[in-house]
């Protein structure tokens, strides 16, 4: 099921594209010779300084995941999108003993998880007539390890994993590549909210690292230290149970 997917002279859309991993992606695309960049952003006005950097090469379109109408006409309006990247989320941490625990739990659920689903359902056909194209999903490595703290983030990240497997099963049937990406700490305004930015990485290896995955046609991306030492572990469950046809595991 590996796709091989070279992003030169092709058009993509990134949500999130106006800061943090987002930002890296449009900047890692272009230098790799992207053609156009769609900067899906939910307030047009923070994608003003991309398209001072990039001129034409980037256009700002609206794009919120809690709102699927802005999902729908962003879809109408890029018809020759080639790479979609679903890139914005969210990081709420919550216990499941915390008083916020379901608050918190839903939200993740209403971003991370539906907003995928919401954007694969809009995008998929115009992916699919533009010769089956690329879907990014930016996972986490909380997607395959729990920590207390994070616990509803994790849940909901690791919901939007399953989510993205089924993509990559479904989407292979229109030529699609599916990537799925899961970084460890990576620099961001998130990162830094959660006290974690002193020992982040670049976002820059997220982005650079997304270009590499495509053009091997890998499935996961695992781009920093950290995110590396899981991808190390992970890696043989994957291959075996992940990335392969379980049909042989089905009883006589």
């Amino acid at each position: 099921m590996k796709r091989h997917y070279d992003i030169k002279g092709k058009i993509a859309l990134v949500t999130g594209a106006n800061r943090g991993i987002g930002k890296a992606i449009v900047d890692a695309f272009l230098s790799n010779g992207a053609a156009k960049i769609y900067a899906a952003v939910r307030n047009l006005n923070s994608a003003i300084p991309i398209v001072e950097c990039y001129g034409g090469r980037v256009v700002p379109i609206q794009l919120d995941l809690t709102k699927p109408e802005t999902i729908i006409a962003a879809a109408e309006t890029a018809q020759d999108v080639q790479v979609v990247v679903n890139n914005a989320g969210v990081f709420i941490t919550s216990t499941p003993m915390d008083s916020d625990a379901i608050d918190s739990f839903e939200r993740g659920m209403e971003i991370n998880v539906l907003g995928l689903i919401r954007m694969a359902q809009a995008f998929a056909p115009v992916l699919r007539i533009n010769g089956g194209g690329a879907l990014v999903q930016l996972n986490s490595i909380a997607s395959l390890k729990c920590s207390a703290n994070f616990a509803t983030h994790s849940a909901s990240k690791a919901a939007a994993y399953s989510i993205t497997q089924a993509l990559r099963e479904l989407l292979d049937q229109q030529g699609t590549a599916v990537l799925s990406v899961h970084p460890g700490l990576i620099a961001t305004d998130m990162s830094d909210a959660a006290g974690l930015g002193g020992i982040a990485e670049p976002a820059s290896l997220v982005g650079e690292g997304i270009v590499t995955a495509l053009k091997a046609g890998d499935f996961h991306l695992f781009p920093d230290s950290m995110a590396k030492r899981v991808g190390g572990a992970y890696r043989h469950f994957s291959e075996s149970i992940i990335e392969a046809d379980i049909s042989e595991y089905r009883p006589d």
